[in-house]
């Protein structure tokens, strides 16, 4: 399950930067965004299962799961969170006294904490309001990034004016500065403006602090905000962590809020007698002036943002990988009855034992790969079709796989042998199906009727399925069985003239009507 693998996700973490790292457990809990006695907890077992840093080889996501909890069941929380900032603010009020507030809690909460635990988390929360953190950056720890509002652009055709996003990366030790313009702040566009600016720099911070946006944290959430897939992924791409800034304080992240300042009076300023007709038009006007502003001497260091880059930052972050991390999206799809799973709208072949299973999927331009557990088991070609279907033939049951041999052209030639009728009702079916083989399983439905019915009447049925749009083999059936086609038969032959001596047919008018048109001479 997505909760599930996401814990397992974060247990790496834990042990990558306990072992690897070499950071103590306070800072762990920090970057993790946990409970230091979780941390404990989680290294505790991994000590138990003989487990370090790296972990084995080929050690899949289930099998970690179990040598850490043997026999264990997730248990949630029994007693309800105190809500301290409504509690901090009745405070206030005259006459509220800390005995009040407990037993107000405790009769909404019979589960809840005692008194001595209840006052406890209050007065370690109150200390915490006035806290103001004096940041100290390390060469090469870390690096913040956030989002401005830019300069707008003008659509050359429709005189369209679009707002555009200033995005600012700053290296907390040097004061390095890498800026873009984007649309928007999703998340393709933080991820890519991160693999520009980690480009730019030609290193990596061993951590990378974000705000809460949503492109970088898929849940907000005061006590464990939810890193989405995509932003972890990339940053094991580049071996780094992410330490999303708290909302709504901007004193965790200084120098992203400065960066976005300096961005809007040092960079938009220096443009705002221009005019842009295009996000690339923009960003080539950007770029020459955050080098310029990078070389600049500033004058409480004495030295510019570049030269304190080669001497802090850059010996002691991290090398950029052979490659720069490649977009991808994730999401998750169960298995469909027909061995696919679908991704905004196609469809791709899972192998059939996998019947049911909920698959994660990692998504990029070029490729779909489908995951169960941490495990790759398969990839396609990413395809665009919206209703199209792509198939590997050997991951379908082996009663399905004859159908890759097979055409829509000779699934209908063969429909014919029943009559021209089957035939339409063939070609309605393979344009109204969202795959062939679907039509295909129909188009067999139909000729099988054949050991129970007379072809001329599978055929009356088909045409009255057509008219009744009904298509399916099922309903071609039902039609047969209540003898429905009959009745079809019986409706077009009473609509044909009947032979009758009291009835006049078409000679008599022709010859009334000739007799009418006659000459007068040749009347008489």
């Amino acid at each position: 399950m997505a909760q599930e693998r996401l814990c397992m996700r974060k247990i790496k973490e834990v042990l990558k930067l306990r072992y690897e790292m070499r950071m103590s457990q306070r800072l762990i809990a920090i970057a993790c965004d946990i409970g230091k006695t979780t941390v404990q907890e989680y290294i505790r077992r991994a000590k138990a299962a003989g487990l370090g840093w790296p972990l084995p080889e080929g050690l899949a996501e289930d099998e970690l799961e179990k040598k850490l909890f043997p026999g264990e069941t997730v248990k949630k929380e029994s007693r309800p969170p105190m809500q301290l900032q409504y509690l901090y603010e009745e405070k206030k009020l005259p006459n509220v006294t800390m005995s009040l507030l407990w037993e107000e809690y405790k009769q909404s909460n019979p589960a809840g904490y005692q008194r001595s635990w209840f006052c406890e988390q209050y007065r370690r929360y109150v200390k915490t309001l006035d806290c103001v953190m004096h940041q100290e950056y390390k060469a090469g720890d870390k690096g913040f990034v956030d989002f401005g509002d830019g300069t707008d652009i003008i659509d050359p055709e429709t005189g369209e004016i679009i707002p555009t996003e200033i995005f600012v990366h700053v290296l907390g030790a040097s004061k390095k500065i890498y800026a873009e313009a984007v649309h928007s702040e999703n998340m393709e566009s933080w991820i890519r403006c991160n693999v520009n600016a980690l480009g730019y720099f030609g290193c990596c911070p061993k951590a990378i602090v974000p705000d809460n946006l949503k492109a970088a944290v898929t849940k907000a959430n005061k006590y464990e905000p939810v890193i989405n897939g995509t932003t972890l992924e990339f940053a094991e791409h580049y071996h780094t962590t992410i330490l999303p800034a708290r909302a709504r304080e901007p004193r965790d992240k200084p120098l992203a809020e400065n960066g976005v300042g300096i961005g809007k009076r040092f960079i938009l300023a220096r443009l705002r007698h221009r005019i842009f007709h295009s996000l690339a038009e923009l960003n080539i006007a950007i770029r020459p002036i955050v080098d310029d502003l990078n070389s600049r001497v500033m004058r409480k260091y004495g030295k510019s943002r570049n030269e304190l880059f080669e001497t802090l930052d850059k010996p002691h972050c991290l090398p950029l990988p052979e490659k720069p991390y490649e977009y991808a999206e994730f999401a998750k799809a169960r298995v469909n009855i027909d061995s696919h799973i679908a991704y905004k709208k196609h469809f791709y072949s899972v192998p059939h034992e996998h019947l049911h299973n909920l698959m994660d999927i990692r998504a990029t331009a070029q490729i779909i790969e489908v995951y169960l557990k941490g495990e790759r088991i398969c990839s396609h070609k990413r395809g665009y079709k919206i209703g199209g279907y792509t198939t590997v033939y050997s991951h379908l049951p082996l009663a399905h796989q004859k159908y890759a041999e097979w055409t829509p052209e000779r699934m209908l030639s063969w429909v014919e042998t029943v009559g021209p009728d089957a035939r339409k009702f063939a070609e309605m079916l393979f344009q109204i199906r969202k795959h062939p083989e679907q039509a295909y399983k129909s188009c067999m439905g139909v000729i099988s009727l054949k050991k129970h019915f007379p072809v001329d009447r599978i055929n009356s049925a088909c045409r009255r399925a057509v008219e009744y749009k009904i298509f399916s083999s099922s309903g071609v059936k039902d039609i047969l069985s209540n003898g429905l086609d009959k009745k079809q038969e019986e409706l077009h032959s009473s609509r044909a003239p009947k032979n009758h001596a009291n009835i006049r047919g078409p000679e008599y008018f022709n010859g009334l009507l000739f007799e009418q048109n006659k000459p007068m001479e040749e009347t008489k």
